[in-house]
């Protein structure tokens, strides 16, 4: 296994770090309810996915 000759210093470490960023979560809406679901996801509130229904998909009173 490779060792590294010299310590990675500080800034090396922390601008390598900086592309590590949280992407904000991608929503679009519900063309049969208007509600804001994830893309390629059923509808938590109607449960309905490329104009059909799923009824396993929507939310039941412990899901909040």
């Amino acid at each position: 296994m490779a060792v590294p000759k010299r310590k990675t210093s500080r800034s090396n470490t922390r601008s390598r770090r900086a592309n590590w960023k949280a992407a904000p979560i991608t929503l679009s809406t519900c063309p049969s309810c208007g509600a804001a679901n994830q893309p390629h996801i059923a509808c938590p509130s109607c449960g309905t996915y490329k104009g059909r229904h799923y009824a396993t998909a929507e939310r039941t009173e412990h899901q909040a």
